[in-house]
């Protein structure tokens, strides 16, 4: 049975639905899964001052985002990097297995919008 964090992430997401002005919006999709994540947010000074995030796909997924939109929120941009599949997975208590594609999604979401930002990547 999913932990209690995981369920209310997945129950009530945080940050959930459209940015209408965002500085940067970005959709990625998990090939293996189907999984669709949209990820929106608006910067200023190098912090993001709002985040919103759609998903389609299975419950991880959206529990996922809502974790992640937490994250982004409570660290300036340049540390957005950072943000890695194991930080996902323990902000949710611990995803299965079978779900961990879930915050592969978030980290390839992540990565897309800093590259939309013109912020280089990192190994």
């Amino acid at each position: 049975m999913p932990n209690p964090i995981f369920l209310d992430h997945f129950r009530h997401p945080r940050n959930a639905g459209e940015l209408a002005d965002a500085t940067v919006t970005v959709i990625v999709e998990n090939p293996a899964c189907g999984d669709v994540m949209k990820l929106a947010a608006r910067i200023e000074s190098d912090c993001a001052t709002a985040v919103r995030f759609q998903v389609r796909g299975c419950a991880a997924s959206i529990a996922a985002g809502s974790v992640l939109t937490e994250l982004l929120l409570s660290r300036p941009l340049p540390q957005w990097h950072q943000i890695d599949t194991q930080q996902i997975d323990i902000a949710l208590g611990g995803l299965p297995m079978a779900s961990r594609h879930a915050a592969e999604l978030c980290v390839d979401a992540v990565r897309a919008l800093l590259r939309a930002l013109g912020w280089p990547a990192r190994p």
